[in-house]
């Protein structure tokens, strides 16, 4: 029988307050590697979907998948040595689809111990200092950019 390879398409998830504190949370088998949610697609799952899928299972927080904000952004990259294996061996690069869950404040987090050990709500600037992914890092510094956005319009 074949090994179930992980699809080489995902999201990043950034789940932020309207204050522009952003949730990340640290890896339990790579302590050190902190993130927003992530995850990859299911079977023919929308991009949408998955999102909605991982934030729950990774955060515990439930909401309605229109909540999501898709910011049309998709970053192609090269696997990490540390988990290349989870994909088939012809893989090596990754698609992520970039998305937002914007909250009104820091909501209680619960999260899944096989995939995090630790949270923490940081400044935007402090979240994206300590992803160890660039691709997160990016998406956290359009974050100011997003809610100057938001904040525009609502006046």
């Amino acid at each position: 029988m074949m090994p179930a390879y992980k699809q080489p398409r995902s999201v990043l998830v950034v789940i932020h307050t309207l204050a522009g504190e952003v949730l990340l949370l640290e890896r339990a088998r790579h302590p050190g590697f902190w993130q927003s949610v992530t995850g990859s697609r299911e079977n023919g799952e929308s991009a949408r979907t998955t999102a909605w899928r991982e934030v729950r299972e990774e955060t515990g927080l439930d909401f309605p998948p229109m909540a999501l904000q898709d910011w049309h952004i998709e970053n192609t990259f090269s696997l990490h040595p540390a988990w290349r294996h989870r994909y088939a061996p012809d893989v090596t690069h990754n698609c992520e689809r970039v998305f937002a869950l914007p909250l009104p404040e820091r909501l209680p987090v619960r999260l899944a111990p096989e995939e995090h050990r630790a949270y923490a709500w940081l400044s935007w600037q402090e979240a994206a200092a300590r992803c160890f992914s660039w691709s997160n890092r990016d998406a956290i510094l359009l974050l100011e950019k997003q809610l100057q956005t938001q904040r525009t319009q609502s006046t």
